[in-house]
């Protein structure tokens, strides 16, 4: 009764975060009610044990801790750098005035930095970029559709690049130069795919008009702000490697360095100068609601671990579809319709370390599918969500424009992924 009660319950949950915007009911709300609950059913059915359900539900956040605090850190960064225009000193070096070159250099460009900072961030400053670049409507909408595939396809092969790949590396499914060198290449495919297409399809197209950058000047220690936070996460891996610490140790000491880098920038400043370029502020700024969101959701399936449903679930989809390499092809076209989060961390808890130990094919291969997936429908990413707001894209005009070519993409990098492994082992 209670194992029946608790799956309901979640798929309750689960659907009125995937129905966010036809409820009018904020998905954070959805997830919290949703995690706090199941746990509570969990307890009251297990009554007569409750030390052993205090001791599971510590256990599992004491790993959902390590992933928010990371995450927290990485977004201060990152505000940090934004507030005093780092990414300026990257994205005005974008000059070429061709609509085939200028594709290609923004999917390229979105790939690389997409593995230095987040899929997200990265969609959010590129599509800025490519407001400055593009002033017709209809074009600058394709060129955002291509850049949600290259922002999705970059955070796939980086521990740093995607909220689900960084769950994997905090939670030893992977470590950093194995998910580099195993998924690069089908991440990049992924990719290439849609531009060497486009690129037959855009021959003989005009010239992208650009807009003449008429913004702020440039702010005092923008591009060493920039070094510094892109050098502060670049050292995480290796400060793990070095000290077999935890992940959130290396960010919050990459996050403390960086805090103080600004400080002392602006140290000459009057309080109120120095207000919009400080930690504190960016503090303020991060999006707490997703913080919150991925707790919820996380809580909610270590519950469902915990009742040892998802032990179930994995057994049944063994028995049912049998081929392992199918059954996360499938995880990764689920992405494009539910949130990779909860997908990844219920994945997590189906397959246990120890028959699946870290760097196994089935996490490097589940790295690849989730992130790269959701680029199928604009709704399956954070980076889809948040650049279908900034561009007003419509949810139909990107299936048929972009999300065609982008599941063609999925299936050429998934093939390559495949492959590699096979000659390789």
């Amino acid at each position: 009764m209670s194992i029946t009660l608790l799956v309901t319950l979640f798929i309750v949950g689960y659907a009125a975060i995937t129905l966010e915007h036809q409820i009018n009911l904020n998905k954070t709300a959805t997830a919290l009610l949703t995690g706090v609950l199941c746990w509570t059913i969990y307890a009251l059915f297990h009554a007569s044990n409750t030390n052993h359900v205090v001791e599971e539900l510590s256990r599992h956040l004491s790993s959902i801790a390590e992933i928010l605090i990371f995450l927290l850190g990485a977004m201060t960064v990152v505000e940090l750098i934004d507030a005093h225009e780092g990414f300026r000193i990257i994205t005005d070096h974008v000059t070429s005035r061709n609509t085939l070159r200028l594709l290609w250099i923004l999917s390229l460009l979105t790939f690389f930095l997409s593995a230095l900072l987040d899929n997200l961030t990265t969609a959010i400053v590129m599509v800025s970029l490519l407001r400055k670049l593009v002033t017709e409507k209809e074009q600058r909408k394709f060129f955002a559709g291509i850049i949600i595939i290259a922002a999705n396809a970059g955070g796939a092969w980086s521990p740093l690049g995607d909220v689900t790949t960084t769950m994997l590396w905090i939670g030893g499914q992977i470590s950093a130069i194995p998910i580099m060198k195993g998924v690069f290449l089908p991440a990049l495919v992924s990719l290439l795919i849609p531009l060497i297409y486009l690129s037959f399809k855009l021959k003989g197209n005009n010239i992208a008009p650009k807009v003449e950058d008429t913004g702020t000047q440039n702010i005092q220690g923008g591009r060493l702000m920039l070094y510094c936070g892109l050098g502060s996460l670049l050292f995480v891996p290796v400060f793990k490697a070095i000290t077999q610490l935890p992940p959130y140790i290396g960010m919050l000491l990459g996050l403390g360095l960086v805090w103080v880098a600004s400080e002392i920038i602006h140290k000459d400043k009057d309080e109120e100068e120095r207000k919009p370029f400080t930690a504190v502020y960016a503090l303020q700024r991060i999006d707490t609601s997703s913080i919150l969101f991925f707790l919820g959701i996380l809580l909610a399936i270590s519950c469902l671990e915990s009742a040892h449903v998802l032990q179930g679930l994995a057994i049944w989809m063994g028995n049912t579809i049998g081929n392992l390499d199918v059954i996360v092809v499938l995880i990764g076209l689920v992405s494009a319709v539910i949130d990779n989060v909860p997908l990844v961390a219920a994945t997590m808890g189906m397959y246990d370390l120890a028959n699946y130990p870290m760097d196994h094919k089935l996490w490097e291969f589940l790295a690849y599918a989730a992130g790269t997936g959701g680029s199928i429908l604009i709704i399956g990413s954070a980076a889809g969500v948040a650049v279908m707001g900034m561009e007003k894209i419509n949810f139909m005009w990107y299936l048929k424009r972009i999300g065609i070519l982008a599941f063609i993409g999925y299936l050429g990098g998934a093939v390559t992924y495949l492959l590699i492994y096979q000659i390789l082992h």
